[in-house]
């Protein structure tokens, strides 16, 4: 549980500094083309904390590629929630201005509009996260060799 926690809000930390930076200390315009880089930098962040994570459940003793897949999950899983609440609590500190460069911001009322994205960011998070273990684990999972011979 511990690694999950350090490494889920690792990835959080990220997302975190990221807005708070461009739309905070630098506000980019919502056409900005850097806003682009923020999809790319949430997953290469995703990417290193699952590894590091899985990894160093590695280094507590053996780990099969189930039980990478479970760490790795797990850390996604305290990315998803983390970063779902900053969001929420952003959401309610500043009000639904953030959302307006949402292209359907201005078709729906905010709850509906708050709501998709909220889901679409927590279950992407989980089933990228499903992917990039299972990658992962897949490289460091020990092999168990089968022994095939005749009698």
């Amino acid at each position: 549980m511990q690694i999950a926690l350090k490494y889920g809000l690792l990835i959080t930390l990220v997302v975190v500094v990221w807005v708070v930076v461009t739309h905070f200390l630098l506000p980019l315009p919502p056409t900005s083309s850097l806003n682009l880089l923020a999809p790319v930098l949430f997953n290469f962040a995703a990417i290193i904390a699952l590894y590091l994570g899985i990894k160093s459940r590695k280094a507590e003793g053996e780990m099969s590629f189930k039980d990478g897949l479970k760490t790795g999950l797990s850390i996604s899983l305290v990315y998803a929630i983390s970063a779902s609440l900053f969001f929420l609590l952003l959401l309610l500190i500043v009000g639904p201005s953030m959302m307006a460069a949402e292209p359907m911001a201005a078709n729906y009322p905010v709850w509906k509009v708050a709501l998709q994205a909220f889901s679409g960011m927590f279950f992407g998070s989980l089933i990228l996260g499903l992917v990039y273990s299972t990658i992962i684990s897949f490289f460091l999972a020990k092999r168990h060799r089968r022994k095939i011979g005749f009698r």
